[in-house]
């Protein structure tokens, strides 16, 4: 499997746009709620943080089988941006897999973005080779376990670092 780049994805109203160092100030205040981190763990980080992580995330793993392709979510009408969604799209033994993530900010919570973009994301895999897309959610985050529902994933009876596995099979 050759490496994957993000792309920009679009949706009705979002543009998922590929995850760049200039994103790292605004982003710093979209994901500055502590509360944004009761079920991840950790802490907001700084700008100075924030690039630097984001840095690192541009120049890609360093297995050349793996891929990780990060967006920031851009809420179109109001032209600001509002969380995140992430795939890391590996080999298995039965196709690649691509393992998602998403984050949105506090203030834009409960509008149906973070579920938006997952299903925008989730489209998008589709159209790469990649056979399966799993999340990870805890158990008491009812939000996240809409917005895999809202992309097609199923609870597993398999648990990770006490994480629910989710799971959807693209059917290749």
């Amino acid at each position: 499997m050759s490496a994957l780049q993000a792309q920009a994805i679009g949706t009705g109203r979002l543009d998922l746009l590929p995850l760049d160092v200039e994103h790292a100030e605004e982003m710093a205040a979209v994901l500055s709620d502590p509360a944004l981190h009761t079920f991840i763990g950790g802490a907001p980080d700084t700008p100075h943080a924030l690039r630097s992580r984001y840095r690192r995330l541009a120049a890609g793993s360093p297995d050349p089988a793996v891929s990780w392709l990060n967006w920031v979510i851009r809420l179109r009408d109001a032209s600001c941006l509002t969380g995140t969604v992430q795939a890391t799209v590996s080999p298995s033994g039965h196709g690649p897999v691509a393992e998602i993530a998403w984050v949105v900010g506090t203030p834009w919570q409960g509008r149906g973005i973070a579920g938006e973009a997952a299903r925008g994301l989730v489209a998008w895999l589709t159209r790469q080779p990649v056979h399966t897309v799993i999340a990870h959610i805890h158990p008491d985050h009812r939000a996240s376990a809409a917005v895999a529902t809202a992309a097609g994933l199923t609870p597993t009876g398999e648990r990770h670092e006490g994480e629910i596995r989710w799971r959807r099979s693209l059917g290749r």
